[in-house]
């Protein structure tokens, strides 16, 4: 019976398709086929000293993998960073060009290409993709806000010897969906049985293939738990469990925000020194207001730390030029809520760095505390950009954070809420609309 089977299958089926794509509420704003060109963007658009980039997004087509290949093959610079947008596609394909990536030493992370030329709305359009894929570079902006890397795409992220996903982007994994195509009408034993061998293949090949990418066998097991139907959003512990991205403190980039009240804000995932865990934090400036600049500093309450803890923070150019206190606590969030004055904006503008000191007392008269720095990169543009949204819009006196506990304004119900929140980690991240 068994060989009867085997010769059926052998007559019977063509090659079958291994789909991990994105679920079909996250496809919008994506284009069908895969897109790879280079992007050009301001001074430090991606980095201290990076204003180039390769662009790669959309759907993982049957046909990506050729076409990677072919582009990577006249781009000489090893050194230019990738920033993927994908809801995911073919597995084989993201297998074929995750394994093109490692033989370059490619520097991966999750973020949007927004090319500057097309139309407010479109990036995925005819006239959009014309230019995308035309000879040459892309004048462009780029942003990890709810950029995403999901399904099958992030086979294709495993590939990179550097890896990074920003706090407010996600990667996203699931289970993969067998298409198999018959030619003929086969007995149902005869679809079953080839159901049963490609998955077993799949799961095998899927182990091999995160083991030779280096990372732990912890995500894989995973991933055979998400049905194919739902999507899991990995937490930055897991990312750095995982091997994934393995940096002890991931920023976002200074980013405007507007509204009726206009800032900019960071976003920082801190590890603890104890533990794998992590505490995200947050800092907002807001528009100056007689010659004082409003600046927020909101975080995660370490539920280990014992006593009142004091925030610090310090310009890396000018250490005198300081700013903190202690802290009022809000649920399970911490903020210090204050204003500094024009020369430590300066002085903060001309810093590669601030730098985060949190002091707890301890008892006999100790102290525990804790530092790292935040990167500034990119600050002194997103400040100009404060600026000039700052004349359009009529400012009042900084208001502290919350402004009443018992009648909260609306960005100050949650610190995260003020245009747009995090992912969450235990739910479907929401479709990504063409910026």
């Amino acid at each position: 019976m068994l060989a009867r089977i085997l010769l059926l299958l052998a007559l019977l089926s063509l090659p079958g398709a291994l789909r991990a794509e994105g679920t079909p509420a996250e496809k919008p704003g994506f284009a069908s086929r895969l897109t790879i060109y280079l992007a050009k963007g301001a001074p430090d658009a991606c980095g201290p000293g990076c204003d180039r980039w390769i662009a790669i997004e959309g759907q993982i087509d049957q046909d990506a993998a050729s076409r990677i290949r072919r582009f990577l093959a006249g781009v000489k610079d090893l050194q230019r960073p990738i920033y993927l947008h994908s809801p995911g596609g073919n597995v084989e394909q993201s297998y074929a060009i995750a394994r093109l990536l490692r033989s370059r030493k490619a520097i991966a992370r999750v973020g949007r290409t927004i090319a500057t030329a097309c139309a407010a709305g479109t990036q995925i359009d005819a006239a959009c993709l014309k230019i995308k894929n035309a000879t040459g570079e892309v004048e462009a902006e780029l942003s990890t806000y709810h950029a995403m890397c999901n399904s099958a795409c992030g086979y294709l992220f495993l590939g990179a010897t550097s890896r990074e996903v920003a706090p407010d982007a996600a990667l996203a994994v699931h289970n993969s969906r067998l298409i198999l195509r018959f030619r003929g009408d086969p007995p149902p034993e005869v679809v079953a049985e080839a159901r049963r061998r490609r998955i077993a293949g799949a799961d095998r090949d899927r182990a091999a293939f995160i083991a030779a990418m280096g990372i732990s066998r912890e995500l894989d097991a995973l991933i055979s738990t998400v049905k194919f139907e739902s999507l899991h959003v990995l937490t930055r512990p897991e990312l750095y469990r995982f091997g994934i991205d393995t940096r002890p403190l991931a920023e976002t980039m200074w980013r405007l925000e507007k509204g009726a009240r206009p800032f900019i804000r960071k976003i920082a995932a801190v590890k603890k020194e104890s533990d794998a865990s992590f505490r995200t934090m947050e800092w907002r400036l807001y528009c100056e207001n007689k010659k004082r600049v409003p600046l927020m500093f909101a975080g995660e309450i370490d539920a280990s730390a014992a006593g009142k803890k004091t925030i610090l923070i310090a310009a890396s150019a000018d250490m005198s030029k300081q700013a903190g206190g202690p802290p009022v606590r809000f649920g399970k969030y911490e903020v210090w809520n204050g204003a500094v004055d024009p020369d430590m904006v300066k002085a903060v503008l001309a810093s590669h760095s601030l730098q985060v000191r949190e002091t707890t007392p301890e008892p006999e008269g100790r102290a525990d505390v804790t530092s790292f720095n935040i990167d500034t990169t990119g600050l002194a543009s997103a400040w100009t950009q404060l600026g000039t949204s700052c004349t359009s819009v009529a400012t009042g006196p900084a208001k502290p954070w919350p402004a009443n506990s018992l009648q909260p304004t609306p960005w100050t119900d949650n610190p995260w809420t003020a245009g747009g929140t995090l992912p969450n980690a235990s739910a479907t991240p929401a479709a990504t609309q063409s910026p």
